[in-house]
């Protein structure tokens, strides 16, 4: 977490605990401390996002943001008579993936999976083959958790738009690392977490395209304007806009190239080890500025993780979710490479030279014992 940002949750926390922050949805004097708060942070990331102030609905993080989006578009479909239908990629996010496959069957609708090429890549043809009349959202990433690359946002976005069709972007790895911004794309749901890019944890939102309605996922009080029922999370909503009121253009510019030196560095030098080498786009335009991912031929990827958290450093093997699972990555099966072993390299606001120094000398010694005790 940045160093302004837990200083704005701390005071936020610190006004909560001696009861001068209260339930933003009260008209005594705390609970206006709170609401001036709130709508202040929103129209924080709202200015952050090149959008309109009542477009944020702030949630736990994207998780719950995708799951609201995928609720809301089915129920909406449901509504109008239609059978639910969903669209989406081989490479989506599992939060993408599972409350699509449960949402659509729960109202026994169906969900179409789209291809990829070897890098990762969406098949646009494909995609856009499978939109019908019926569908009743279509899921698309800004850039893949796993190994970065970059997807066709703007020609999926119109194509969608053209036939009428809801489009969500899961920006979870874009948002505060490179600009985001949904109303130029022609999207009409974005989202995102704060933890993603140096925020507090346990925050997020959904971007809602001004004039579109759906149903909420979470129901009870009239909170966010009756959008996402429960007391909202103050604090980390302060801390959140903090974030992103001090990470302005110039500041987002410096930290993306800052982010793509240093992996540039990494990757020059990591892969004149034998038998590691770059998953993905090989065009670094390509790819998120933060994030790649490393094949490493001969070992298992959990042993390699775990000789370096003894080193100090601190990497993902296969899904960004489930790195202690066993089961192979979805999203390189999907590009037919080896889904086995990989590791995720990510770097962040705080990442230096040092940092890739360290990695670049112990991976290579790491590798090198475990392929000895193979052998």
């Amino acid at each position: 977490m940045r160093t302004s940002v837990r200083r704005a949750l701390n005071n936020a926390l610190d006004m909560q605990s001696n009861e001068s922050l209260g339930d933003p949805g009260r008209i005594h004097q705390e609970g206006m401390t709170a609401r001036a708060l709130l709508e202040n942070a929103r129209a924080q990331v709202a200015s952050f996002l090149s959008a309109k102030q009542r477009e944020i609905v702030f949630t736990s993080g994207a998780t719950e943001s995708i799951t609201a989006a995928t609720w809301g578009a089915v129920r909406r479909s449901v509504e109008n008579g239609s059978t639910p239908h969903i669209v989406l990629s081989a490479v989506e996010h599992s939060a993408v993936r599972r409350s699509s496959q449960l949402f659509a069957t729960a109202f026994e609708g169906s969900v179409s999976i789209i291809g990829v090429d070897e890098t990762g890549r969406i098949n646009i043809d494909e995609f856009i083959e499978a939109l019908t009349p019926t569908t009743s959202i279509a899921h698309v990433q800004w850039g893949n958790h796993e190994v970065g690359t970059l997807q066709p946002v703007a020609e999926l976005a119109a194509a969608c738009n053209e036939r009428g069709i809801l489009i969500h972007v899961d920006a979870s790895q874009a948002v505060g690392h490179v600009s985001v911004r949904p109303k130029e794309f022609g999207i009409d749901l974005l989202s995102f977490s704060g933890h993603k890019f140096g925020g507090p944890s346990g925050i997020g939102g959904l971007w809602i395209r001004q004039g579109l309605r759906i149903e909420p996922l979470l129901t009870g009080g009239e909170q966010e304007r009756a959008r996402r029922a429960g007391l909202e999370n103050v604090p980390a909503a302060v801390a959140l806009g903090t974030l992103v009121a001090d990470l302005d253009d110039a500041a987002l510019a410096a930290e993306t190239s800052s982010a793509r030196n240093l992996l540039a560095t990494a990757l020059e030098r990591l892969t004149t080890t034998p038998g590691i080498s770059l998953l993905g786009p090989v065009d670094a335009d390509q790819r998120l500025p933060h994030l790649m991912c490393l094949a490493v031929e001969g070992v298992e990827p959990q042993g390699v993780v775990l000789g370096l958290d003894r080193r100090g450093i601190a990497l993902h093997s296969g899904s960004s979710c489930a790195s202690e699972g066993l089961e192979p990555s979805p999203v390189l099966e999907a590009m037919g490479v080896d889904a086995q072993r990989s590791l995720r390299v990510s770097v962040g606001h705080d990442t230096t030279i040092d940092d890739i120094n360290a990695l670049c000398k112990e991976l290579p010694l790491v590798v090198g014992e475990l392929r000895s005790l193979n052998a």
